[in-house]
Formats: structure tokens, C-alpha cells, sequence
């Protein structure tokens, strides 16, 4: 359901969704009836997954489905770029993550009738996420044509204790009378055409430039298959990565009826059927359990005996120990993570919903990153951009540091990989791709993408919020180090001296996109020099904190990266001449050296048909005119909030706001944060909201690809950061609180060198506990504050900082002069109708 912007004043929350159909609950997502006509959106909210194994939430019966999905972080295939007109440097290798083999297909038929719930009779229906347990549940009772009921009841967890591992449970109980009951058990590879129920048409679209990839020739190629009734294997190389997987399964089965097995496994399926004749009262309970391998090197038998491996760990521990190590798994996460909103449940309720997402696209992807749609859907084709280091990385430095650290350890991984394709664009140093899986760079459209040279400050900037909230110098020593010196390289090497008359020598950077898509290839883009300056920087402190702190590692780096003195006082004089550039007659910062200089995009009298404008309007004409698809000033004002005053942030927001179109799930989070800072509190409550509900509520029409994973963690940052009003800028830990006006309260916790601290935000004071650790020093509004864990801090608060009436004004500076003196206006091109719309006078 699409929702329109309601009056700023209404600070109620808008009904994205039908609570009719998904009733609140703090700590659950539950449907109460099943809709064939959001397949898609609905496989996607109900998708379970631990960063390494994703099951999308089919329905088990796998007949009614928008895509059928079963991914594995990282696990993907190639295929050669084809450009119509070549040029040197273009990217060479496209990557799309694979669908692997689906273990989720389990067929029930009663009296020879199968269940089908796009037609069945269902008396009643409900669907679970349970956000606790960490288990997807769903209860039916169905009406047989013969008029028997069945009560059917499943669940499904994939493990994030055992990151192989997911289980699966169906139960069966006749009401009425006797009958005779088959259920068809499969793991089958849909790649190989071989989904022969196709009850609903195949999801078809236009252009979208946000969907994977469709490879059209099979991918997997059978290797292994064998089994018996106890358990049955299946083993695939992909044919052009050289990828291996093995997955296996075996079931579990409880029943006082007698019942018979049917094994039947070839290269592409493996199916177990059990049949049994039940009376009226009796269950039949059958327990799933499937285990994943996947590898670049090791070949699929090896995998198989790794799978037994973790089936026969299971049998011997039992199935309940797996979901009780879930529940344990998930009360230490929450205990850490949790964010409370006080006597808001819709609000509560979609908040834990996207830190719930954020865990399950990284916690166990231990050494691959965090795709853009973590392992939900197969939108992007499963590429990491870096999303993952601005929004996703940040909720598990200051929650979980271990899956932290190993998200960046995977950039350092394609560190070679950033050294070639630097080497490819006659730059030193690295350059990490815009858009991956395997290191290579897979964006085939430069201007958008390999011109986003923003990417090695994104990263250097998470490796510096990591070690500077963490203390792991370790990291810093062996691997983050290299990273941080090969990226100053580059911008050392990419940017240029430049005197300019009045304003003396600078150091500029030109032909780069920033995180505004719709803006590309451009002369000094503000973000990206701001992040280039805070890159250099860091470099250099870094390297002097190792020769200081670390002088063993110190000469083991300088004789591993070649580095001197010399080079390192380069980094400082650039990042100290980095241009930022201001433009005096308008008052603000420009978002590059000739945006000014383009027409203003009229948003205001854009027809919603339009939008968003990438899949409508050539990129050329976006190109002319002042329109941004996402913050990209305003981001720059969030990550180097310490370098901008209260008045710049403000007027910059101001400017750039209005002709921000949120095409991009990245920005609305983002503009929460710096409105609320600039005390358009009414306006930052609207952007959080579009950003909590952007997946639940589908608000960009695509949840069906998979969950929008840098908005879940933008989610987060809008809370903490933004509301909650928590800033870390290396010195010591600041906070100074925006609570909208209809919370009571906000509880956050942040884990700072092994400490955690907990925070509750209220309209007249801001608390600190410690509920592990030792003492932690704050800042509230410049006060010094210490708080121990024998003593909480209370502090009280005048005020929640500036309070801004409505949104700024989308004409505030039209009929004004740019500084060449020509006059600002706002206009559209040229639309595109139908012959039939067309008027003649």
C-alpha cells in the first residue's frame, strides 16, 4: 500500500499497513490471512536467513510463488560484460548471486487432494516472524473438498549458531475422520527448469535497472547426487565462477501411525515421500533438516562430507537444541541491539523488524560482506556496494564488533583485486569497485557507478569508526592499515594542486561521481572531497599511531606498502588544500563545481507516474538540471557533522532538500537525521517513518527483490543518530537528543571498547547506565559527564535543541541570482504522453 505524505503537524502514525491483516506486536510480524496478490512482497518480509544461508518466505507447498529463492552469501556466477561500444577499462565480469537448490518444498495431500492455498478452503490462517525465537511459524486449518479438516502447522529457522544449517518442521492432524495423507519432501534446483507447478504467472517487468541479472543457460552443474531413506546429497560447480556447493538433508519423523518411504533422487531434485493413513486426532510430524557448503576452490565431495558432518551433529545433539540455541542466540543479540520506543507499538514493532534484517543479512556471513539485499532476494544480483559500510556496518560496531570486523575483513580480502583495478584507471594505490561480489568491478555503467570514487573513503571511514569504538588496534595493525594507506594513495594521485586567483593554491579532484546518482562525473563533488580529506587524514594519524604505538607492525607495513615519511606528509598537505567548495551568493555549499550552473528540477509539479525519474527520463536529461536521487550534501553534513557549523547544516538542508526526490531508499533516513539536527522535527519524523516502513509497507514497489538492507541500518542511525542524538567523532562520545514530541521515550545501547552503555532519551532529561563494562565518559551539550556501573547519570535537558515549523521551501530560492548573475528557476522537460492525452488547441 502507497501512503501520501500527510500534514507535518500530524505526528500520529500512518497506517502503511493493514493492521487488520498484520496486527502489532512488539516482538513478532504476523499475517492473519493469506493474499495471493503480494507474493512477493510478503516472500520477501517473511524471509529467514543468518548472512550465509537465506530462505526467502515461500509457502511451503511451493505452488503459489512470485520467485522461489534459496541464496547463499557470496555464492554467485559470472559471465563476460558485453559493451556496444567498447572502451579501455570498462568493467570485463558481471556477477549474479545464484538461486541454490530449494529445501523448502514440502507437498501435503490429503486423500489424493493436494493443498493449495490460492484455492484451498481455509477456515483460519496466520503466519509468524517471531523476532525472539528467531523462527518463521504458520498455523491453517484447511476444509478437504471431501470436507475433512486438517490442521496444518510448520515452522522454519535457518541456525545462527550453526551457519550451515536450517530446519524445517510440518505437522499434519486429521479432525473429522480417517484418511489416507502422502507429504512430498524435496530439494530441488529450479535453475534447471524443473518447477513444474507454476500456478501463478512468472514475475515480469520493464526496465529496472535494481533487478539481477537473468542468466538464460544453466548454471549448476550436477556433480554428486546419491541417497537412501535416510538421507539423500546433492553436489554443483558453477560453470563459469568454478564455485562448488553441496547441500543435504534428512528427516526426522514422529507419528503413532505406521507409514512408508519413497526416495527418489537425480542430478537436479532429490524427493523423500511419506505415507501414512491418520485417524481423527493424530499427528504427523516431520522435521527438515538441510545443511549448506559452498567454496571457490574445494571440490563438492569434500563439501558432502562437511554436510554429513553437520547432520550428524545434529542428530546427536537432537533438533530441540538447535532451536534453543537460537533463542539464546537472539536474547544476547537483543540484550546488546534492542531499541525501545515507549507506548508506540506500530513504531516498535517495524524498528525491531529492521534490526532484525540487518542481523540476518550479516551475522554469520563470517568473511563475505553484507549484500545490498542480504540473503532475501536476488535484487542487485547480490552485489556489495557501499551501503554496507554507511548503513550497515555502523548498527554492528556499536552492537555486535565481531560481525564488524568481519564485514571489513572482506574489503581487505578484494584488496588486490582494488590494487589491479586502480592500476586499470592509471591510478595508484586501490580502488574498490562500485558494485561486487568477487573484488571485480561489475557496475557496466561508469558514469553511475565506476565514477563513484567516494567507495575507498566509505571504507577507510568504517575501518576508522571500528577501531576508534573497538580499541582493536590488532585490525588496524594487520590488515585495516594497508587498506587505509592504498586508498590515501589514490587520492593523493587522483587529486591535483591548483592556484587560484584570491584563494589561493587548493587541491582538487575532478571527474568523480558522488552518492548522487542523478549528478555523475563532476569537478570537486563536496561529499566526495569532504571524505577524501577525512581519508587522507586518517591515513596518516593511522600510520603515526602505529610507529608510536606498534613498532613491530610499523616496519613490517612500511616494508610492505614501500612507504615514507614523505608520502604520508603529501596525505596531510592535500587533505589540508582539499577544496571545499562555498558559493557566497547563495549561502551554501555546492554540491560540485558546476551544479549551480543547471536549472532546477521542478518537483513539486511532477506527475507521481513519473517517478521515480530513472525509469523514465534518459539519464541525460537528469543529467541537466538540479535533482538528486539521494543526500548526497546532506550525507556529507551527517559523517563529517564536526567540520560544518549549526548554520551551514542548516542552510545546505534547506537547499538541497526540496529537490531531493527519495528515489533512492539511502537518502529519507539520512535527511531524518540532519532535519532533526536543524530542528525540522516534524519533517525528520516523516522521512523515519518512510524509511522504517519502506520494505513492510513496499513503498518503493520493488520489496519483492528483498529487503532494502542499508535502509534497515539507516533505520537504526536515524535513532541514534538522529533522534537520539549520538555522535562519535573520536573525541570521546557526544550526544545532544532530538525526541520527536510524541515519544516519551527512546532506550538505545551502544558498545564502546567492550563497554555498553545504555541510553533513554526523554523530553526532560537524557539517562546513562552501564549494563557491562567499566566507566564511560559522555558529553551532553559540552557538559563532561561519569558514569560507572555502580552509578546511573541523570542530566537534565532544557529542550530537544531547535524546533522548525512544516519543511523548507521548495521556492525559498527561486527568482534568486546565481553568482553569474542569471536567475534561479525552477522547470521540467519535455514529458513523454500518450498520443491520446495529447491536447490540441
Amino acid at each position: 500500500m502507497k501512503v501520501a505524505h500527510r500534514p507535518l503537524h500530524d505526528t500520529s502514525v500512518p497506517e502503511y499497513l493493514d493492521r487488520l491483516r498484520f496486527p502489532p506486536d512488539p516482538w513478532k510480524l504476523m499475517e492473519t490471512s493469506f493474499d495471493a496478490d503480494d507474493l512477493g512482497t510478503t516472500e520477501t518480509l517473511f524471509a529467514v536467513g543468518n548472512g550465509y544461508l537465506g530462505l526467502r518466505g515461500n509457502i511451503e507447498e511451493g505452488h503459489d510463488g512470485h520467485q522461489h529463492g534459496t541464496f547463499i552469501n557470496g555464492f554467485h556466477e559470472t559471465w563476460p560484460i558485453r559493451h556496444a561500444e567498447e572502451a579501455y577499462g570498462f568493467a570485463r565480469t558481471g556477477q549474479t548471486i545464484v538461486n541454490v537448490p530449494d529445501p523448502k518444498v514440502i507437498r501435503l495431500y490429503v486423500d489424493d487432494e493436494p493443498l493449495l492455498l490460492s484455492v484451498a478452503d481455509l477456515i483460519d490462517y496466520s503466519r509468524t516472524l517471531d523476532m525472539k525465537e528467531g523462527v518463521l511459524t504458520r498455523d491453517l486449518l484447511w476444509r478437504t473438498p471431501a470436507g475433512n479438516r486438517v490442521r496444518v502447522r510448520s515452522s522454519r529457522m535457518v541456525s545462527l549458531s550453526q551457519r550451515h544449517l536450517a530446519v524445517m518442521r510440518f505437522e499434519v492432524t486429521l479432525l473429522d475422520y480417517e484418511a489416507p495423507i502422502a507429504i512430498s519432501s524435496q530439494l530441488l534446483n529450479r535453475g534447471a527448469g524443473l518447477d513444474e507447478y507454476r500456478a501463478n504467472k512468472q514475475p515480469t517487468s520493464g526496465f529496472d535497472p535494481r533487478k539481477a541479472e537473468k542468466l538464460d543457460e544453466r548454471v549448476l552443474e550436477p556433480r554428486i547426487h546419491h541417497g537412501d531413506d535416510n538421507r539423500v546429497l546433492l553436489g554443483y560447480r558453477t560453470r563459469n565462477s568454478g564455485m562448488t556447493l553441496a547441500c543435504a538433508m534428512e528427516h526426522h519423523i514422529e507419528s503413532d501411525a505406521d507409514y512408508t518411504t519413497v526416495t527418489d533422487v537425480a542430478p537436479d531434485y532429490a524427493k523423500q515421500v511419506y505415507r501414512s493413513r491418520l485417524q481423527p486426532g493424530q499427528t504427523f510430524s516431520l522435521t527438515k533438516v538441510v545443511s549448506y557448503h559452498t567454496s571457490r576452490m574445494v571440490p563438492p565431495r569434500e563439501l558432502a562430507d562437511r554436510c554429513n558432518r553437520t547432520l550428524d551433529r545434529v542428530r546427536e545433539e537432537g533438533v530441540e537444541k538447535q532451536f534453543q540455541d537460537q533463542r539464546d542466540w537472539l536474547a544476547e543479540f537483543w540484550e546488546r541491539s534492542d531499541v525501545e520506543i515507549a507506548e508506540q507499538p506500530e513504531i516498535q514493532q517495524a524498528v525491531r523488524w529492521n534490526l532484525f534484517q540487518l542481523l540476518q543479512a550479516a551475522a554469520r556471513g563470517d568473511g563475505y560482506g553484507v549484500p545490498a539485499k542480504g540473503v532475501t532476494g536476488s535484487g542487485y544480483g547480490g552485489h556489495y556496494f557501499w551501503d554496507t559500510e554507511i548503513y550497515a556496518v555502523p548498527f554492528f560496531i556499536y552492537t555486535s564488533p565481531v560481525i564488524a570486523r568481519n564485514a571489513l575483513r572482506y574489503r581487505y580480502r578484494l584488496l588486490p583485486a582494488a590494487e589491479r583495478r586502480a592500476g586499470e584507471l592509471a591510478q595508484n594505490g586501490a580502488l574498490f569497485p562500485w558494485r561486487t561480489i568477487n573484488g571485480e568491478e561489475a557496475s557496466a555503467y561508469y558514469a553511475a557507478g565506476t565514477a563513484q570514487y567516494h567507495i575507498d573513503a566509505d571504507i577507510s571511514y568504517a575501518i576508522n569508526k571500528y577501531v576508534l569504538a573497538t580499541g582493536d588496534d590488532e585490525f588496524l595493525a594487520r590488515e585495516g592499515i594497508d587498506i587505509l594507506v592504498q586508498t590515501a594513495r589514490m587520492w593523493a594521485d587522483l587529486g591535483f594542486w591548483r592556484h587560484s586567483r584570491g584563494d589561493g593554491e587548493s587541491f582538487r579532484i575532478h571527474g568523480v561521481t558522488g552518492p548522487d546518482e542523478y549528478t555523475t562525473v563532476v569537478n570537486d563533488n563536496l561529499y566526495t572531497n569532504v571524505m577524501a580529506r577525512f581519508n587522507l587524514r586518517c591515513a596518516a594519524e593511522s600510520v603515526r599511531k602505529l610507529r608510536g604505538q606498534w613498532p613491530d607492525q610499523y616496519a613490517k607495513m612500511v616494508a610492505r606498502m614501500d612507504l615514507d615519511d614523505e608520502e604520508v606528509e603529501e596525505w596531510e598537505r592535500a587533505a589540508e588544500g582539499m577544496a571545499i567548495l562555498w558559493d557566497d551568493q547563495l549561502g551554501i555549499h555546492p554540491q560540485d563545481a558546476l551544479f549551480h550552473e543547471r536549472e532546477v528540477w521542478d518537483l513539486e509539479n511532477t506527475p507521481p507516474e513519473k517517478r521515480p525519474l530513472l525509469l523514465h527520463f534518459h539519464p541525460l536529461v537528469i543529467y541537466r538540471f538540479q535533482v538528486l536521487k539521494q543526500a548526497d550534501v546532506v550525507l556529507a553534513l551527517f559523517l563529517q557533522g564536526e567540520h560544518f557549523t549549526m548554520d551551514e547544516k542548516r542552510a545546505d538542508f534547506e537547499y538541497y532538500d526540496p529537490i531531493t526526490t527519495g528515489d533512492s531508499t539511502l537518502s529519507g533516513v539520512v535527511q531524518s537525521i540532519i532535519a532533526a539536527e536543524v530542528g525540522y522535527h516534524q519533517l525528520a519524523l516523516q522521512y523515519f517513518w518512510d524509511g522504517l516502513f519502506v520494505d513492510l509497507a513496499d513503498l518503493h514497489s520493488n520489496t519483492a527483490d528483498g529487503v532494502h538492507v542499508a535502509s534497515t541500518g539507516g533505520v537504526w542511525s536515524a535513532l541514534v543518530h538522529g533522534f537520539g542524538g549520538f555522535r562519535d567523532h573520536g573525541e570521546g562520545l557526544n550526544f545532544d537528543p532530538r525526541l520527536p514530541d510524541s515519544w516519551p521515550s527512546l532506550t538505545y545501547r551502544v558498545t564502546v571498547h567492550n563497554n555498553r552503555l545504555k541510553v533513554t532519551v526523554r523530553q526532560e532529561s537524557i539517562e546513562f547506565s552501564i549494563e557491562r563494562g567499566r566507566a564511560l565518559s559522555v558529553n551532553v551539550r559540552g557538559e563532561r559527564f561519569l558514569v560507572t556501573p555502580e552509578n546511573e547519570v541523570i542530566v537534565p535537558l532544557a529542550d530537544q535543541g531547535p524546533r522548525l515549523d512544516g519543511a523548507p521551501d521548495p521556492s525559498a530560492f527561486h527568482g534568486t541570482l546565481r553568482a553569474d548573475g542569471s536567475v534561479i528557476t525552477a522547470s521540467l522537460p519535455a514529458m513523454v504522453t500518450d498520443a491520446e492525452d495529447q491536447v490540441v488547441d
